[in-house]
């Protein structure tokens, strides 16, 4: 049971807001103090993603039970006592190719992709090319990026800014994703038939597009069986779009299972010397039914280049 109620949407939180001041081609900066309130919308520069202001609160992380070797919890009482940004959608393809432009990053190429069953490397394809035989669209999140291209990104965007972005904790994302609705699998509870309300995820429009891609789909249907634009679907109740489903998003958080006793319990990300695998979040539109969940957790190589991993950044306001 979460204790931060929708009604503390309405509240108003206490920040430090740095003003970043152009003087003569430096960057100076004076700290101003700023009001803001749960669920306000907002940019820090005209093409930076825009961000929705997250209050603190209290859940229940984690769930009793998953797959085989894939165990999700135990359940822990997360206390997040600090607000914090989210963007309001995932990076897309535009605002990733502006930061590819200004710093000639080179990203991650040779995208794991799934033809005839198998995911595999295809040679010459990118974020820019990701597989999906068409042109990529402006307002589709960016894919084919490895969480080092994902660090990158959030380094020059706070950068540019003047201010202090970085990768959600995997504790962050699922306070967001759970959406103040309590410690339920699903965030569509008993009501699978719901699921593409929100949610941009494998449907029966993607088994009909994908017959041998032989796992369990929603029982909904969106009439769409590919990556959808950011927002297409409804927000949930913090006022963020695809939080569940569309593409996984990095995590700062080094994955370990079980999630150890030392772990953080406040929103801080879970981490490690010699960390191996990073953790992802929120499934994908290509992605099994029961994967679709806030619990459910990502661990890969920060290495992995996939067609169905992007971004989401954070951002701190205090």
């Amino acid at each position: 049971m979460i204790h931060q109620g929708r009604s503390a949407m309405a509240l108003l939180i206490t920040g430090t807001v740095l003003a970043a001041l152009s003087l003569g081609g430096c960057v100076t900066g004076t700290t101003t103090t700023k009001k803001w309130q749960a669920g306000e919308n907002f940019r820090d520069c005209a093409n930076c993603p825009e961000m929705v202001v997250i209050p603190p609160g209290e859940f229940d992380m984690g769930y009793e039970g998953g797959e085989e070797g894939r165990y999700e919890g135990p359940v822990r009482r997360m206390r997040i006592n600090y607000s914090f940004a989210i963007g309001k959608y995932e990076v897309t393809n535009a605002e990733y190719g502006q930061f590819i432009r200004e710093t000639n990053h080179v990203s991650g190429k040779d995208c794991n992709i799934l033809r005839d069953g198998v995911y595999r490397p295809e040679p010459g394809t990118n974020w820019a090319d990701p597989g999906y035989r068409r042109p990529i669209r402006d307002r589709e999140p960016v894919v084919c990026i490895d969480w080092n291209d994902a660090k990158a990104f959030v380094a020059w965007l706070a950068k540019r800014s003047g201010q202090p972005y970085r990768l959600l904790s995997e504790a962050e994302w699922e306070y967001v994703g759970r959406g103040n609705r309590g410690s339920q699998r699903f965030v569509w509870a008993d009501k699978p038939e719901e699921a593409c309300r929100e949610s941009n995820i494998f449907d029966q429009s993607g088994m009909r597009d994908r017959p041998d891609r032989r796992i369990e789909a929603a029982p909904c249907d969106d009439g769409q069986p590919g990556v959808a634009l950011v927002g297409s679907r409804a927000p949930n109740p913090f006022g963020v779009h695809d939080m569940i489903g569309n593409v996984w998003e990095w995590v700062e958080d080094c994955y370990a299972m079980p999630v150890p006793e030392s772990a953080p319990r406040d929103g801080s990300p879970q981490l490690a010397a010699g960390c191996d695998r990073r953790g992802s979040k929120g499934g994908s539109w290509l992605s099994t039914f029961p994967r679709q969940t806030p619990a459910f957790r990502g661990r890969d190589p920060a290495t992995l280049v996939s067609q169905i991993f992007g971004l989401r950044v954070a951002r701190d306001l205090e």
